[in-house]
């Protein structure tokens, strides 16, 4: 809590070389890349802060075998290993059959291969560890409940209660990684982050074995129009990562294409450990032949340089970027 306070942000010097030289410890100067497929745009719940929100008249649309075998071979070609599937939250329209047929397509590509979709009971998380998806990520969007169910009206995801423990369930089912975070904006971060890092702790006291890590995404223009009720500097952000370097000293830390080239860049000392790269927001969006004709994405991205440009930039910095760092045997 004294990490997170006003009284700590005047003066962030002395902790950041503090979070500089605990993350050079643990996880010496290399940065994963990875990069989201998304599989699907449909969805059941009306989140007001989401370009897939079920009332939102947007084209809809989900990724055939073949469109998925696609933009695979596109994204190994950069040479990454890590992606991180997406679906809207229909379990209808992207049940749990499809996303395991995805799967069985997608790991003769990927040595990784991590999910984000609604939350799975431990019986189904389970049958995704043994199709071969090794991690998990899901957000809690907010751990405030009266704001959850104000920014969640309907839909499946109202359940604040059976997405709390999803991770949990993801853990006991045998994913080797769980990611965690909230979406800065939407709540007092100082009380969202306190607790993002507090879920984490439990975590990994829980689940020695488990990497467990965090998320720091900020709100990002939507079709929705949708305006975060709490301002997020970039201060604020630089005090985040800090904060949760210190308490947290060997969980990975991601930091999206939400951010911009410059802000990315200047975080990654701060305990930055993770990156996406040549992401799309969009389904299909790397199969369509002219940008302009994509589906609208979930949000708007604010770096949008290729795996290449970010290899490049890292390696002038200084880092080695991990394209790949797990086999299942």
């Amino acid at each position: 809590m004294r990490l997170l306070s006003p009284m700590a942000a005047p003066d962030l010097e002395a902790p950041a070389k503090k979070a500089h030289e605990l993350t050079l410890r643990y996880f010496g100067r290399t940065i994963q890349l990875y990069t989201p497929l998304y599989l699907s745009n449909y969805c059941e719940n009306a989140c007001v802060y989401c370009g897939f929100n079920s009332a939102n008249a947007v084209e809809r649309k989900k990724l055939t075998l073949e469109e998925v075998e696609r933009e695979a071979k596109i994204i190994a070609e950069s040479g990454l290993k890590h992606i991180l599937m997406l679906t809207g939250e229909s379990r209808a329209m992207s049940p749990l059959s499809y996303i395991k047929d995805c799967v069985k397509v997608l790991k003769r590509y990927f040595s990784s291969l991590s999910i984000e979709a609604y939350p799975l009971d431990e019986d189904g998380y389970a049958e995704l560890v043994r199709e071969g998806v090794d991690g998990l990520t899901i957000y809690q969007e907010t751990y405030d409940e009266i704001t959850y169910g104000k920014v969640h009206p309907s839909g499946p995801k109202r359940d604040f209660k059976y997405r709390f423990d999803a991770p949990q369930r993801g853990a006991k089912a045998g994913m080797r990684s769980v990611n965690i975070g909230v979406l800065l904006g939407l709540n007092d971060w100082r009380k969202d982050i306190f607790l993002t890092g507090r879920h984490a702790k439990y975590l990994q006291d829980e689940y020695p074995d488990i990497e467990i890590g965090v998320s720091i995404p900020r709100i990002r223009p939507q079709i929705a129009g949708f305006k975060a009720p709490y301002k997020v500097s970039d201060k604020d952000l630089a005090q985040i990562i800090i904060a949760l370097r210190l308490f947290l000293p060997r969980s990975g830390i991601t930091i999206s294409t939400r951010e911009s080239p410059s802000m990315r860049e200047n975080l990654l000392s701060l305990g930055i450990t993770r990156m996406s790269a040549g992401s799309s927001t969009s389904v299909g969006g790397r199969l369509a032949e002219k940008p302009e004709r994509s589906l609208l994405p979930q949000f708007e991205i604010s770096d949008s340089r290729s795996v290449a440009e970010i290899k490049s930039m890292l390696e002038q910095k200084g880092y080695q970027p991990i394209l790949k760092d797990w086999e299942k045997i």
